[in-house]
């Protein structure tokens, strides 16, 4: 952009014509946004810019609260700030489809939890009725410069996991159905494409919406509303009957890869879980009055045991992602249910951490280093890993998960041999094994671990399951049975002691630049990268978009003050969501590509 305005002049175009009117040429006059009108008014409009530069589409936005009305179809159409540039992100749009035309079941959205389950239910019709459409394919031409580009329509792609979202919402108290996607708008060269908008916005939309939104069957959203609200309720019951999660007879845990969290194909013949009977419980659900029976992780400390590729990261995993409640029927994890504030650990080398008191677990480091305020751009694996355990702590979880295999080894345990090398005063590590004891018993806080290779863990547990072909055990007295008889010094219980927290300083979040979240697990802000590769209860790119706008709501300073700690910094973020739902991370921007995490996230 900067090259062509230097070379044809600021604004001119490529022609250098000044009058702003030329087809093809001329710069585009801004204008105040309009106060929209009917479709009809719509196309007259495009009409009028095809073919002008491509800042014209700039007239199709409209003041707040007003927008485009389609009579045939009943829905209003609106644009927030339209695209500039046909190689910018793509414009972000909001369609409102009126209860009166909507026509669902006052069941269906009469409280928060069914409107963010039929929102779910809508969203992904949507998404799959866009791809079988094409509208999310762009302009085919011929490749070049003069060639068609944009055109396509994206909408979220919802997960497993039934989550509040911005891309599909039911307006609050209305039963208005509110729809955000990005439409990027069709050009050639960087020239207006009026007519194809037109049809875009007309035909395809109206197709979409036709196939989605009207055409839908009620029994099945009835069906799938009361699935997630038995599911939510039974997560709601786990801590009065003295659980941390719940695993369902029957349901299948294996996914088909690392990168793709459906369910594995019934053709690889998933083995489906089966609860040991000195753990099976059973609900009655109240939404469809079925029964559910599966195995119950009581509170306190709980070993998944095992060899190699038997499923005990399989089950961890069920019961790491189990904290969102609710699975889209079909995902074969249905009532796979954990404590919402679970929290998975591990060693993450080169974290950055800031004022973090791990003193507990690290301290009496060479050269007097202080760790009761810790602070480093570059965490070890012990370092980070107690950076992890106590930040968890510090936001309230009541359940600590962790798996050996992503552990640092000297943070979680130190046998006997190494203690006859290296005696206790010269090893400024306690290992995470001396402080289980005291976080169950003084704070209530459980743990559940994949042990594969330190047995001396068995002398702590309270529980042992052992995987067996994805076939699950309760191994209990056979590990104390073990730990009976062995020579092993008993482990020593240390108090693990209390958590400092930490006051933000707001100003420190500012980005200094521009915002942007290439995948999953990154987040660019400004010049610094946030790497969320390790934080693996992140389960949607939305996630970390939304991740990425809280943190700019500190650094305008919404929900912080210069004294609060982190967690009510968070728990007044948290309180704005609630009130005014994800659109308050993006006021009046239309952004559709929202999901919500956790404040543990």
């Amino acid at each position: 952009g900067e090259f062509y305005k230097n070379k044809y002049g600021g604004g001119a175009g490529r022609g250098g014509n000044k009058g702003g009117a030329a087809r093809g040429g001329g710069s585009y006059q801004s204008r105040p946004a309009s106060t929209g009108g009917s479709y009809a008014d719509l196309q007259r409009l495009l009409q009028g810019i095809d073919g002008r530069q491509y800042p014209a589409y700039h007239s199709l936005e409209t003041v707040t609260g007003k927008g485009w009305f389609h009579s045939n179809m009943g829905f209003t159409l609106m644009f927030g700030r339209t695209q500039s540039d046909p190689f910018a992100p793509p414009t972000r749009a909001r369609v409102i489809l009126p209860k009166q035309r909507m026509n669902l079941p006052p069941d269906t959205y009469s409280n928060k939890l069914q409107s963010i389950a039929t929102s779910d239910f809508l969203l992904r019709r949507l998404y799959q009725a866009c791809r079988e459409m094409g509208a999310d394919n762009s302009l085919r031409g011929g490749g070049g410069w003069k060639s068609p580009k944009g055109g396509d329509i994206q909408i979220l792609q919802p997960t497993q996991h039934v989550l509040e979202q911005s891309a599909v919402q039911i307006a609050k108290g209305q039963g208005d159905v509110i729809v955000q996607l990005t439409i990027n708008l069709p050009a050639r060269g960087r020239t207006v494409l009026g007519a194809e908008a037109y049809e875009i916005f007309d035909n395809v939309l109206s197709q979409l919406i036709q196939e989605a939104l009207f055409n839908i069957s009620v029994p099945h959203l009835q069906d799938h509303v009361k699935i997630v609200e038995d599911q939510m309720w039974l997560q709601s019951q786990l801590d009065d009957v003295g659980l941390i999660a719940f695993i369902r007879n029957g349901a299948i845990l294996p996914r088909i890869s690392g990168v793709d969290d459906g369910p594995m194909p019934m053709q690889e013949q998933p083995t489906p879980f089966q609860s040991p009977a000195t753990l099976e419980k059973s609900f009655v659900l109240p939404r469809t009055g079925e029964n559910v029976t599966g195995m119950g992780v009581p509170k306190g400390i709980t070993l998944i045991c095992g060899g190699g590729f038997h499923g005990k990261s399989t089950l961890l995993q069920a019961i790491q992602w189990g904290v969102y409640g609710a699975k889209v029927p079909g995902d074969g994890r249905e009532f796979c249910v954990t404590n919402p504030t679970a929290m998975k650990v591990r060693a993450e080398d080169g974290r950055s951490v800031q004022a973090v008191d791990i003193s507990s677990f690290i301290n009496n480091l060479p050269f007097d280093k202080d760790t009761t305020c810790f602070s480093t751009s570059d965490a070890s694996g012990s370092t980070s890993q107690a950076s992890n355990i106590v930040e968890a702590i510090e936001l309230g979880t009541k359940s600590l998960l962790l798996d050996e295999d992503t552990c640092a080894g000297n943070c979680i345990f130190r046998d006997e041999k190494m203690k006859l090398l290296i005696a206790n005063d010269k090893e400024p590590i306690s290992p995470f094994i001396n402080y289980v004891g005291s976080l169950k018993r003084d704070l209530s806080i459980s743990t559940v671990m994949v042990v594969g290779a330190i047995g001396e863990l068995f002398s702590v547990a309270d529980l042992v399951l052992v995987m067996d072909s994805y076939r699950c055990e309760d191994a209990t007295l056979r590990a104390k049975d073990i730990v009976r008889g062995s020579t092993s010094q008993p482990i020593p219980s240390q108090s693990f002691g209390n958590i400092k927290n930490r006051i933000v300083v707001r100003d420190k979040f500012d980005p200094n630049g521009k915002v942007k979240t290439p995948r999953r697990g990154l987040i660019v802000y400004g010049d610094t990268e946030i790497d969320l590769s390790s934080v693996e209860q992140v389960v949607s790119f939305c996630q970390t978009t939304a991740i990425s706008a809280y943190l700019q709501k500190l650094a305008a300073g919404a929900g912080a003050n210069s004294k609060q700690p982190l967690l009510d910094v968070l728990d007044a973020l948290d309180g704005l969501v609630d009130s005014q739902g994800l659109d308050a991370l993006a006021v009046s921007q239309f952004h559709g590509g929202f999901t919500r995490p956790r404040k543990m996230e």
